[in-house]
């Protein structure tokens, strides 16, 4: 029995990276190959090193030359290597292999396993950082057909020997996790970081799928974990549920940006997304095949009494995605903070929808205050890619006044600032908006539907209130009485 002294608290105890690989290589029914390229084999390293592999390797191999690599398993149509198709053809590659060469009759308690990463690390120039796809295809059964847990770094150290260090700590928490975390996916992320810094590398996609994930894990949430747990600033997930890799979406597009909590979506955001989009589409040098519209929401609209709700974030994606939107969730409260971000990307045409009151706040100093160059310095990150805003009118309730460019009133202090991005175009007003929907706000609609009032489907998306019926999204079954 442990010795415990007066005033030691609980704590978790982390197991060390050569305590996750010989608890593995022990396991007699655990079987795997490694397939690492780009930044040597430091996964498999860390399992040889840790004794009893020759029952848990099957193979290691690093194909690093492009032909051979290409000969084993094919060519990409891009002609690219660092992509989540090659990993892909990797662990379907390796994972065959075990399967064409054992005999299940004899093994019949294996369990199969591939990890694979294609990485590429930091360059000469220290320009570019580098940035990789790892993951697992595994059994833990072997009855069973294969789970996946896929991810995409980025690397934040500036030494190509760190980088490769750390990629192999992530790999074998990645191993250990998937085997002995796999019913708890959430605390599988977060210990995907045992032993690594936060600041030491990125994990900004994830997906898991196979049989004890299809059930049990929507990807939608676990990227919300990824920005929620501080592993990223931004994730992105597609119409069809699955997280999706911020550069695939951005890459070298023209961006315009909509945030909004979204809670439900209603007409008026739709309204100004179209009216909006069309205007961006208008300007120079925006070609519409390479232009992309993301529905942002941040983390501060998430909140509910300092708590992330997660049920009633899945309804907003479920409902954004059923409109087949592509959906960005970010810890970024300021705009110009957005707009760095898709700067990482691309540097072609950028633009952002809002509100009157969104623009309004955009130009308050309280948000600037921990910036050296205060306001300025903030403008600054926020116009200088010749980014425009389109501003949307809004309508006083009582006296039916619109408010738009023209007529809004900042603070007497940037007066004159804001005359001055007005006057050089960087505001646009969208004029052809539809003045009968103008009086709708999300929350009054929500307040409806939680009510069980029934006059609230005409100020939303037709299927909007679809999915909202089926799938009881809002809780809208409840009644006004069950709401006091």
């Amino acid at each position: 029995m442990p010795i415990t002294i007066m005033g030691d608290k609980e704590f978790e105890n982390v197991p060390s990276i050569k305590s996750k690989a010989l608890r593995i290589n022990l396991n007699q029914n655990i079987y795997g190959t490694f397939a690492e390229i780009g930044a040597g084999q430091e996964t498999v390293r860390n399992f040889f090193r840790a004794g009893g592999a020759s029952g848990t390797i099957a193979k290691a191999m690093s194909a690093y030359d492009k032909d051979f690599s290409d000969a084993i398993y094919g060519i990409e149509e891009d002609r690219r290597y660092v992509t989540e198709a090659r990993l892909q053809k990797m662990l379907k590659h390796e994972c065959d292999l075990m399967e064409n060469r054992l005999d299940r009759e004899k093994h019949p308690n294996k369990l199969f396993f591939t990890y694979a990463n294609t990485v590429a690390t930091i360059d000469f120039a220290k320009k570019y950082k580098g940035h990789g796809w790892v993951g697992i295809r595994y059994q833990v059964d072997p009855t069973e057909d294969y789970n996946e847990i896929i991810l995409h770094v980025r690397f934040h150290e500036n030494d190509a020997r760190l980088q490769q260090n750390t990629l192999g700590i992530l790999g074998t928490n990645l191993i250990y996790g998937a085997y002995y975390k796999y019913d708890s996916p959430k605390k599988l992320l977060r210990y995907l970081y045992d032993h690594i810094d936060k600041d030491q590398i990125e994990i900004d996609t994830i997906n898991f799928s196979g049989p004890k994930f299809d059930d049990t894990v929507d990807n939608r949430l676990m990227s919300l974990q990824l920005v929620k747990n501080g592993m990223t600033e931004a994730v992105m997930f597609a119409p069809d549920g699955n997280n999706v890799l911020p550069a695939r979406i951005l890459y070298k597009k023209n961006v315009l940006a909509l945030r909004g909590s979204f809670r439900p979506v209603t007409k008026v955001n739709m309204d100004m997304y179209e009216k909006s989009y069309k205007l961006f589409l208008d300007e120079n040098k925006v070609d519409p095949e390479r232009s992309v519209c993301i529905f942002e929401i941040t983390l501060s609209n998430l909140r509910a009494e300092g708590e992330i709700d997660e049920e009633d974030f899945m309804d907003r994606a479920k409902l954004l995605c059923s409109l087949g939107q592509t959906v960005m969730i970010s810890n970024f409260q300021e705009y110009y903070r957005v707009v760095e971000y898709f700067s990482r990307f691309t540097k072609e045409r950028m633009g952002l929808a809002m509100g009157v009151n969104n623009l309004i706040d955009v130009f308050d100093e309280k948000y600037y205050r921990h910036l050296s160059g205060g306001i300025l310095e903030a403008f600054g990150k926020l116009f200088f890619k010749d980014l425009k805003v389109y501003l949307y009118p809004l309508m006083n309730p009582e006296t039916g006044e619109i408010t738009n460019s023209e007529n809004l009133k900042v603070h007497p202090r940037m007066k004159e600032l804001y005359k001055f991005f007005k006057y050089n175009g960087k505001v646009v007003d969208v004029e052809d908006y539809n003045p009968e929907i103008l009086n709708i706000y999300s929350r009054e609609v929500l307040q409806k539907i939680l009510n069980g009032e029934s006059d609230w489907e005409d100020m939303l998306p037709a299927n909007t209130v679809k999915l909202i019926k089926e799938q009881k999204l809002f809780h809208c079954e409840n009644t006004a009485a069950e709401n006091v």
